[in-house]
């Protein structure tokens, strides 16, 4: 499917769908579905890269999803932002399981996370995204490092691991593990835009019986790279997300029939919104079935929640806490909605290596 203008005259959202498999783009200001481009099987993250226009997805598992597939994949597409092709697909071997994408496009860096192997831990690969060659691979000693992010200035980055009792703390000037800061099994992590908090989704999600730890997001203080708050919630939160007005938002579940229910067995989720520095909850908004990913406008105005279950994207109103509208993506009956983008619109055309 391809009809638009190779460059977009408005900002785009770009979303994938793990099952689709396949990468979404809607029009972000008329929410108008434009493209849908095929991806390798199950598709998971979206970074997106604006010096070169591009957008990076991390394609995770043969088929299934975490603790439930037939095997790890090993690829990155690379997708042309503004022709919406694939133009390459990195190779991530030996490694596999690329899940968490960060970028620090000052030193011309992409960071992936990818799981464990048989002879090395879990880790993050470093490539140029100049040429995208690989440059190096930094051990998280955890199994399953599954999202990362790094600091604004570039120097720090915080991988949160499912299967340890631990977030990572890599030095990125050394490439090293410097340090783990004690949180339990943890989900999807963010660092607040001065680069003062990481925001870490914790305990884990786990699909069996109610957790002893309270969920929430543990606060951690980078100054010290020890946890300093924790903000309680009633559901177990997967992603964690903040704006650039510092809000931070929260993604939790709610279950069908208990915290004991399986997969599958959600109801409408719910967007949690703290102020920054107060960590005061603003308010709440129901979102779908079990809200994956969160991302927001460059402003801060809007949230863009994807809920894999339900295979939507709820858009929020950030000011006024409503829904905007709901998005719709594809899916070939399983999980859906996962990864998001924000793609400015090109001021003078696109731009690639």
């Amino acid at each position: 499917m391809n009809t638009t203008e190779t460059h977009p005259s408005h900002d785009t959202l770009a979303v994938v769908s793990q099952s689709g498999p396949s990468v979404t783009f809607f029009d972000a200001a008329t929410f108008e579905r434009q493209d849908v481009l095929a991806l390798p099987p199950e598709p998971h993250e979206l970074c997106f890269d604006a010096e070169h226009r591009l957008l990076y997805a991390t394609g995770t598992y043969v088929s299934g999803y975490y603790h439930a597939n037939q095997g790890r994949a090993r690829d990155v597409s690379v997708i042309d932002a503004d022709t919406r092709e694939v133009v390459d697909v990195i190779d991530t071997s030996p490694d596999h399981g690329p899940h968490g994408l960060a970028l620090d496009p000052a030193r011309h860096r992409l960071y992936v996370s990818v799981e464990a192997t048989d002879t090395e831990p879990g880790g993050v690969i470093v490539y140029d995204t100049r040429d995208r060659r690989r440059i190096g691979r930094i051990s998280t000693m955890a199994p399953g490092p599954h999202w990362f992010a790094i600091t604004p200035d570039g120097r720090r980055g915080y991988a949160a691991n499912k299967e340890a009792p631990f977030v990572s703390v890599v030095d990125l000037e050394q490439d090293r593990l410097i340090g783990r800061i004690e949180v339990p099994g943890s989900e999807g992590l963010d660092v607040s835009p001065d680069g003062g908090y990481v925001y870490v989704a914790a305990p884990k999600g786990d699909f069996g019986p109610h957790p002893k730890d309270r969920p929430g997001i543990r606060v951690i203080d980078t100054a010290e790279d020890e946890v300093a708050h924790v903000l309680h919630t009633e559901g177990v939160v997967f992603p964690v997300h903040t704006t650039a007005t510092g809000l931070v938002l929260a993604g939790e579940l709610r279950m069908a029939t208990g915290p004991g229910s399986a997969l599958g067995a959600q109801t409408n989720g719910v967007l949690t919104v703290f102020a920054p520095d107060t960590f005061e909850q603003v308010g709440q908004v129901e979102v779908g079935k079990f809200p994956l990913t969160i991302s927001s406008s460059p402003d801060g105005s809007l949230g863009f929640v994807a809920n894999v279950m339900s295979s939507t994207v709820t858009v929020v109103d950030l000011r006024r806490l409503r829904v905007v509208t709901t998005l719709e993506v594809d899916r070939a009956g399983e999980p859906g909605a996962h990864g998001l983008a924000y793609i400015p619109r090109a001021a003078d055309g696109p731009s690639h290596p």
